[in-house]
């Protein structure tokens, strides 16, 4: 995020909780979409995620339901959450070194992160797992203390590279933290196998740690991207279906729930139909690759932030 932050988003711009919980059962029983995640920004800030979470655990058949967070409000949450059907959480923290978690976030706040992922773990949202981005200067070195400390609490952690989607438009692919970068730095300390497991449609690569069960995984989504496999929709705050994380297009649900320069749909089962087709063309649009590769690759207007990862 940058120094002075991000404009947000109009009130009048994002979904209500009726239209987005109308999208969640339209995926659910009508696209066969198995596990629902609520990422962000962070969407511990919605004040009814608690009421969003509870209707979602209760659709049929019922979806997965996780949710990634930054933690500081996950502590007076976790319990709440995991009775309204929660299943599990995952945890973005880039370091245990206070020092660097400072100059990453610009705030002191490393013990709230902490007491956050124990409170996570002692509420049942389990597996607890930990997503963590290495950056260059910065946190590179930290990856040998920050797996140490996931395997003494039994969180899981992804290491997950840098990718092109930050706001500020730093990103320079001579200096990011490659998947080979973060192995070397790790077997230092440990000894790595790659996991027997085949991973399907996951994006990490796992591996086990001194020979297991334990195992750490790499999201090595610019240096072995794994595009073929996905098998991912995004729905943004604002009615936006992605079909990629880097999408330069998108598909405005938004506008046909409220007839924005289209008809509005219906509010029956034939409305239902019409935004399942929206919602189906959108994904199968969706281009063979992210071509991040590419000499011509452009970064999306939109940084993680306003997409949900």
């Amino acid at each position: 995020m940058p120094a002075d932050g991000l404009d947000w988003l109009p009130a009048d711009e994002k979904l209500s909780l009726d239209e987005l919980q109308r999208l969640l059962r339209i995926a659910v029983t009508e696209l066969g979409i198995t596990e629902i995640r609520f990422t962000g920004g962070e969407p511990l800030l919605y004040a009814r995620i608690i009421d969003l979470v509870r209707f979602t655990a209760g659709l049929q058949p019922r979806p997965e339901v996780s949710l990634t967070t930054n933690a500081l409000g996950l502590a007076r949450k976790a319990f709440a959450l995991k009775d309204a059907g929660l299943d599990r959480v995952n945890v973005s923290l880039d370091t245990v070194d206070a020092r660097h978690f400072h100059a990453l976030t610009r705030r002191d706040r490393l013990d709230d992160v902490l007491v956050g992922l124990a409170a996570a773990h002692e509420a049942g949202l389990t597996p607890v797992k930990v997503n963590a981005v290495l950056q260059p200067g910065i946190n590179d070195s930290d990856a040998a203390d920050l797996l140490s400390f996931c395997l003494d609490h039994g969180y899981e952690l992804r290491f997950i590279e840098q990718m092109p989607l930050d706001a500020s438009h730093t990103w320079q692919r001579e200096t990011f933290v490659t998947a080979d970068d973060i192995l070397t730095s790790l077997s230092g300390r440990f000894s790595l196998t790659p996991h027997p497991e085949h991973r399907g449609a996951a994006p990490a690569e796992r591996f086990l740690v001194n020979g297991g069960p334990e195992s750490v995984g790499i999201i090595a989504s610019v240096t072995r991207p794994f595009c073929g496999d996905c098998d991912r929709t995004r729905l943004t705050a604002d009615g936006q279906v992605r079909s990629c994380l880097f999408s330069h297009g998108e598909t405005d649900l938004r506008a046909l729930l409220r007839g924005t320069g289209v008809s509005k749909v219906s509010d029956d089962a034939a409305g239902d139909a019409v935004l399942a087709q929206a919602w189906r063309e959108a994904m199968w649009a969706k281009l063979p690759g992210h071509a991040i590769n590419d000499p011509g690759f452009l970064q999306p207007t939109r940084s993680m932030s306003a997409i949900g990862g």
